[in-house]
């Protein structure tokens, strides 16, 4: 083998690409700004027990390892941006008002997170942290749509959901975390088989109320199916008042709902959205309430954002 050949997954990127890349970012930048939004730099690698504080399993495995040879300690380099801007926010800006933040900037997946994905995505997000009411949620997304516009993105499409969901439905029943976690992926990939064998053991109204939540995705009328399908419980009754309000002020863009979508980061708390081209296999971007993000940092304070892959965006767009 040639000892110029990259790693599987990792590419060069060559002029006409890397002059479209550079030009969106700074675009998305733009955009960005225009709504208020401070630019941050996070650096490329920490101390992995700071870079990992708080973000779960998912992320620990996607995050490379090594060791720093000035002082010994284990370094990672992020796999995703929001854990550092959540760190800049608590201990570096320490601000007692809202604070709005972007960032543009590598990161690295030790596996691809989809197939024919690269291991180095360009991550750009912005992020509301101090803001625990709707509007933030609205802003951010209006936000991440004005991005796609910025790129050229005819006809995007927005789905809703919200964790809260399922959390309710799981709150009390015995599983336990990695019970849960595969509960979670069963969902996400809607294996209604392999979720009635993981639900068997639990209370009849979590199994039926799980169960349903395979078919409730399409148009508003899921937010009726729901409210007849789903317990009468406050979390729920919550994140189903709160997507409807969040749709009702999105206009000129399709919105559909998918109850059951918890791809994506653990550390999602609330409503989240994805944002899908036609034509385009997966999201284009991805993001949502993440109000516990902070607490690790000892700031346990309401945060919303989201994130997408330049290259990705790239690819997608003319």
């Amino acid at each position: 083998m040639s000892a110029w050949v990259l790693p599987d997954h990792i590419a060069d990127v060559l002029p006409s690409e890397a002059r479209h890349i550079e030009e969106l970012r700074r675009d998305l930048l733009d955009t960005a700004r225009r709504y208020g939004y401070e630019l941050v730099m996070p650096p490329l690698l920490e101390h992995l027990e700071s870079l990992l504080t708080g973000t779960g399993k998912a992320l620990d495995l996607q995050t490379f390892k090594l060791v720093d040879q000035l002082s010994g300690r284990l370094l990672g380099l992020r796999a995703d941006s929001t854990p550092q801007v959540a760190r800049i926010d608590a201990h570096l800006l320490n601000r007692s008002g809202v604070t709005r933040l972007c960032y543009c900037g590598p990161v690295l997946h030790t596996r691809p997170d989809k197939p024919h994905a690269t291991r180095e995505p360009l991550q750009f997000g912005a992020e509301i942290y101090g803001h625990g009411g709707l509007e933030a949620d609205l802003e951010v997304l209006l936000l991440a749509l004005d991005c796609l516009q910025a790129a050229r993105v005819s006809d995007p499409m927005v789905d809703l959901a919200d964790v809260r969901i399922v959390d309710a439905l799981l709150d009390g029943t015995p599983a336990d975390a990695a019970r849960i976690q595969e509960i979670h992926q069963a969902l996400a990939s809607k294996d209604s088989s392999t979720l009635a064998t993981l639900t068997r053991s639990l209370d009849g109204t979590a199994r039926e109320g799980l169960r349903a939540l395979v078919d409730l995705y399409g148009d508003a009328s899921v937010l009726a199916q729901a409210r007849k399908r789903l317990p009468e419980r406050p979390g729920i009754t919550a994140a189903l008042d709160q997507l409807a309000w969040l749709a009702g002020h999105l206009r000129h863009v399709t919105v559909r709902f998918d109850l059951a979508d918890l791809r994506g980061y653990a550390y999602y708390s609330g409503a989240r959205f994805s944002i899908f081209a036609p034509g385009a296999v997966d999201a284009l971007a991805r993001g949502g309430r993440y109000d516990a993000v902070g607490a690790a940092f000892g700031r346990n304070r309401p945060a919303v954002g989201f994130s997408l892959d330049v290259k990705a965006l790239v690819a997608a767009v003319p």
